[in-house]
């Protein structure tokens, strides 16, 4: 068996006075590739943001290579893991500049691939002057581009994928995502109203149902 990295030990998540989930259970081991599946409000994507720290249960236990995930092993998850959200309205400035901003951070000094980064531009369908286009000009399909070219940039081995192919063609769905799914020494788990995730290896867990 692949050694376990997350885990989700009879969760419960509340908004406010409503209960929306309870009971809920998940192993997730290394190389696994898992699709959550509920109606919206069933609290799916509060599930991605804990391992990251970015939310909390109202109830349960939540793990991280065999250790309760808290303040103070949340850091050791966040070193492992990239969460990408559909909704990237969080920059001033020009795609460049966000970029270097984002590298110059301790925790990603001198991950920045320009070859790579150049690659993966071209492989998404962006014209070379993206770089130089202001960030808050770009659609929103632009910016899940930009958010999804980061993520890999970065350098993580376990990704936590939120709606990432919502505003997306179908040929970029498609592309994005085989570009994940082919790479077996990533763990995913992801949340997406498209089939273009549904493949054989890919595993269905519903929540909230």
């Amino acid at each position: 068996m692949s050694p376990e990295l997350l885990k989700y030990e009879d969760i419960s998540i509340r908004y406010g006075e409503k209960e929306v989930l309870s009971h809920f259970d998940l192993d997730i081991n290394k190389g696994d590739r898992i699709l959550l599946k509920g109606r919206s409000g069933s609290g799916k994507s509060t599930l991605l943001k804990m391992p990251m720290g970015f939310a909390h249960p109202a109830g349960g236990s939540l793990y991280f290579n065999n250790h309760l995930l808290d303040s103070n092993t949340v850091w050791d998850a966040r070193k492992r893991i990239a969460y990408v959200s559909q909704d990237l309205d969080i920059y001033e400035g020009s795609v460049n500049e966000f970029i270097e901003e984002v590298f110059s951070y301790s925790f990603n000094e001198g991950k920045l691939d320009r070859t790579k980064l150049r690659r993966l531009l071209v492989y998404l369908g962006f014209e070379k002057d993206v770089l130089e286009m202001d960030f808050e000009d770009l659609s929103g399909g632009e910016k899940q581009r930009i958010g999804i070219i980061m993520s890999v940039l970065i350098g993580k081995d376990i990704y936590l994928l939120d709606e990432i192919t919502s505003s997306l063609d179908s040929a970029l769905k498609e592309k994005v995502a085989n570009y994940f799914l082919e790479r077996e020494e990533w763990t995913l788990v992801i949340i997406s109203h498209d089939d273009v995730w549904e493949k054989k290896d890919v595993k269905v867990v519903p929540v909230g149902v």
